[in-house]
Parts: C-alpha cells; structure tokens; sequence
C-alpha cells in the first residue's frame, strides 16, 4: 500500500473518530451511571407553574358613558305680563315648595276685582227678589232665570280674576336651589321671559345607553355604579326606567337611574362614566387568561395530575381583565397549570415551580 493512500486513510478514520465522540446523541465516553433514563440522571421534566382553583365572586359589569341630571328641573316664568314689583329670592339660595319668589304689579287686576265683587252683591240681591216674586206668581219663570245668570256670570269673571291676581305670584313648584335670575325689580315679563332656573338635586337622575344586544339583560331595579368627571369615587344608584324602543340611529337603548346626592357635591350636567353589574356569581371557578388555550372545537386548559399534565376541556362564561370564568369542565380543588403552555403535550411530566 501505497503512503499516499495510508495517508487518506489515517484522515478518514480520524474524522470519523471525531464524529462519533463529539455527537450528541453517541458519546463514546460516557459511563453506565450518566445515561438518560438512569436514577442518577438530571431531571428532564418541564418546570411549571399552577394555580389550585378556589371559588370566588364575579360581576358581569357593562360600561358606558352617559349624563348626570337634576332629580328636578324647572325654567321659572311667569303666567302673566306685567312689572315684576318685587323679587323674594336671593340668587342660589334653598327655597320651599309654594314660596313666593317673585310678585308681578296686580293693581289693575284688584281693582277689577273690587268691582266684580259689588256688581255680585247687586246681582245677588236683584237675584234674590225675582225668587221671591216668582214664588208669588207674580214674574215668569224666563224672567227669574235672567236674573240668576245674571248672577252666575258675574261670579265666574270674579273667580277668573282671583286666578289672574294668584298668577301675579309666581310660587316654587318644588323644594330646590334657584339659580341666577335673569330679571330685575321694575322689569316687564311675559311668560316667554325666563326668570332663573330651579333644581332639586338631593337626587340626581343618571342617563346612558348600552348596546341594544343587552337590552334584556338590564331591569328595572337592577344597580349602577358610577364616577363623574375630576372625581375618583364611584357612587350607587339604581335603574328605575328603561326607554322600551331601540334608537334605529344608534342601536342603543335608553336607561335612566337614580342616584342620592345629599350632600349637593355632584352637580347636574356633569360627565358620567357608568358601571352596569348585569349578573354576580358568589362562588365562581376563574382562572388566569393565559391559562386558556384554543383548541378544534372549543377550548382547554391543562391540569396538574400526579407529576403529569392531563388537558381538560372546558366551556367559559364571565371575562375579565385578567380572568376567565370557567361554567364546566373544572371542579374546585383543581390544579391548573399557567406557564409553559406552549411546550406542553398531554400526559407530559412536569414538575412544579410555583404553585398558588
């Protein structure tokens, strides 16, 4: 044999003893007691962490964004033109149910009225004699009649202008705070002239809408929850009407909800972030988002079964930010696996790391 073919052999073999030692899945060198499988081994099993399922209350909330109202709200006018003689109220004070908050000039009304009232008195008595008459047979029943409408009529003019002399005083329709007037003492007014606004805002009247999908979840009774604008705590009420027709333009429905306001800190027109709870569950089964993995046909999570991960499928009910309301396929006392997910097959051994 040829050197020059002794040399290409001693090269080959050479590379070929280089591949054998340093291959991965061949080491030449390896002792009996380093071998995959053998107790003295390293642990080959994926590290993960679980979470043991334990029950907990949940709220299926609605958000929107809707408007704060007065509880009450009136535009002060007047019924009657005339000369406002004198104003009664001071500018955002608290006022009563029927107190006079402005007095409109009733001088030509009153003097109306003490003449209506002498024409009665003639009429009454003019009345009077043509019964007495009439008892006697001594007028027809046509003249008698006459005299009492006579009568009838005059006392209807006189109880028409009482009713405008009333109308001179414009009262409060309801307890409240009034606003800023917009009329002096000696001004002319007409029932088209605002006079100041009143409100009563011991209460307060909420308006939203929600998408027309869940119309049928919300009723009457139903609580909210809500924050109004540049404040950070959220105040309670409760829905008392409902719109009973979908806006076509919107596809929204209408709520209204009522809401205490005491303390008067809240003021109507105000921006409203709403929190509408449709369904709480006491005892519910969550799990982290990340837990749920989708799968043909539904989705699964995987549970932690005697140092084996065992997949489970399940069905989900209420979302959250970071959970997932489970309604079958776990049970409570369950462990359900978190992380690693992507690296797990089924009936895989794993190890725990972490375990909450």
């Amino acid at each position: 044999m040829s050197r020059k073919v002794k040399t290409i052999l001693i090269v080959v073999i050479a590379l070929v003893l280089l591949v054998l030692i340093t291959s991965p899945r061949i080491k030449l060198f390896e002792s009996e007691a380093q071998r995959p499988g053998d107790a003295g081994g390293a642990d080959r099993r994926l590290p993960v962490s679980a979470i043991v399922i334990k029950p907990e209350p949940v709220s299926n909330k609605l958000n929107s964004t809707g408007t704060v109202l007065a509880n009450e709200e009136v535009e002060l006018r007047s019924e009657i033109s005339g000369k406002v003689e004198q104003i009664l109220f001071p500018e955002g004070s608290r006022v009563k149910k029927g107190d006079v908050l402005v007095k409109i000039n009733d001088s030509e009304l009153r003097a109306q009225l003490f003449k209506q009232e002498s024409q009665i008195k003639v009429a009454a008595d003019k009345e009077q004699r043509r019964k007495q008459l009439l008892e006697s047979n001594l007028i027809s029943p046509e003249d008698y009649e006459a005299a009492l409408n006579e009568l009838n009529s005059i006392r209807a003019d006189l109880q028409l202008t009482e009713a405008r002399i009333e109308k001179t005083s414009l009262r409060a329709p309801f307890d409240g705070i009034i606003g800023l007037r917009y009329v002096s003492e000696g001004s002319y007014v007409s029932p088209t002239t605002r006079i100041a606004n009143l409100q009563n805002i011991t209460s307060l009247k909420v308006d939203f809408a929600i998408p027309e999908k869940y119309a049928r979840d919300v009723k009457k009774g139903q609580r909210i929850r809500f924050r109004s604008a540049g404040r950070e705590e959220l105040r309670g009420g409760s829905i008392y009407a409902i719109e009973p027709k979908i806006d076509p333009l919107t596809r929204t429905v209408q709520i209204r909800a009522i809401s205490p306001n005491p303390d008067g800190s809240v003021l109507p027109g105000s921006f409203a972030e709403v929190e509408v709870v449709l369904e709480h569950i006491d005892n519910a089964i969550m799990v982290p988002t990340q837990a749920l993995m989708p799968e043909l046909g539904g989705q699964k999570v995987f549970l932690y079964k005697g140092g084996t991960a065992i997949p489970a499928a399940v069905q989900t009910g209420i979302r959250t930010e970071t959970e997932v309301q489970i309604t079958s396929g776990l049970q409570i006392g369950d462990t359900v696996i978190t992380t690693g997910l992507l690296q797990l097959r089924p009936n895989m051994p794993v190890k725990l790391s972490e375990i909450k």
